[in-house]
């Protein structure tokens, strides 16, 4: 067996899903479905795909705070349309990406785009948190918005597919997104019997969401949709073959080795920290944002 294959952990099943609001039935992979090292990945919330019913009144989530790393969200199926209290705003459709900077903190909220909402349909979206290191979780808030059409492609050859590099770099393929980390997060549309390599260092903590279809993995695991593929930190190089059209949300980044204090939608490295969040909230320091 080749020495720097990057082996599985181990592929698992969707926890039970629980809502965010009204408008997201998530299947929280971690850090509460199972215990995985995946700095500075600290959540990963999978809607998987589910139809809605038409509503006049769009389902979401209603204004929260956020302090100390980023939220990236990826839409795969349905609309989203969210607003902050920097005065950001927009609508995210399939293919999009939503990459907010919290930071030093802001107020969001993210609700079903109307026209989405008036005519329901499949949704199916993932949420991740993104630490930020100490030095950088009180910077300025910002707000990436990254279109399909804009979120640079590596074309796979022999008619495999394409890896969407959303941030980080592929081959030589730079990702759209600027990260304060060390980070690599693509989608791999993956077609039948399509093969894609991924060559990763062994401290990187690395993980393929299977969005849709079925793969092996290092010619031996197979993971079907909606499962969690994490991988050993040790090897390299992992091979993807599509045993059916596929779409992998594949994640890996470098560790921040520093300690974390979570305290709801505060990610901060000391208690003291948690506690000047809440009081920042509180003295209205996060902004405004009307419900």
């Amino acid at each position: 067996m080749n020495e720097n294959i990057k082996q599985v952990s181990a592929t698992l099943n969707p926890p039970a899903p629980h809502m965010v609001g009204d408008g997201f039935r998530v299947h929280n992979f971690f850090p509460n479905g199972y215990k995985l090292k995946m700095s500075p990945f600290f959540l990963l919330d999978y809607n998987s795909k589910i139809q809605f019913s038409a509503r006049n009144e769009p389902r979401g989530v209603g204004v929260h705070p956020h302090r100390g790393f980023e939220t990236v969200t990826i839409a795969y199926h349905g609309a989203v349309a969210h607003h902050d209290s920097a005065g950001n705003s927009g609508v995210i459709y399939p293919g999009d990406v939503q990459w907010m900077t919290a930071a030093s903190g802001i107020l969001h909220k993210e609700y079903h785009e109307e026209a989405f909402s008036k005519k329901g349909g499949a949704f199916q979206m993932v949420q991740l948190w993104i630490n930020l290191p100490a030095k950088d979780k009180m910077s300025k808030p910002k707000y990436q918005a990254l279109t399909h059409a804009e979120i640079a492609r590596h074309q796979l050859p022999n008619n495999s597919g394409q890896v969407e590099v959303i941030a980080g770099e592929y081959l030589d393929t730079k990702g759209s997104a600027n990260t304060f980390t060390p980070i690599h997060v693509y989608n791999l549309r993956l077609n039948k019997s399509g093969e894609a390599s991924f060559n990763f260092p062994a401290n990187f903590n690395t993980a393929f969401m299977v969005i849709e279809g079925e793969i092996k993995v290092n010619d031996r695991e197979i993971a079907k949709a909606d499962t969690l593929v994490h991988f050993k930190n040790e090897g390299e190089q992992i091979l993807v073959t599509g045993l059916q059209d596929s779409i992998v949300l594949i994640l890996s980044g470098a560790p921040i080795n520093e300690p974390i204090a979570h305290y709801g939608p505060f990610l901060m490295n000391k208690p003291e920290e948690i506690q000047q969040a809440i009081a920042d909230y509180n003295q209205g320091k996060f902004g405004y944002l009307e419900e």
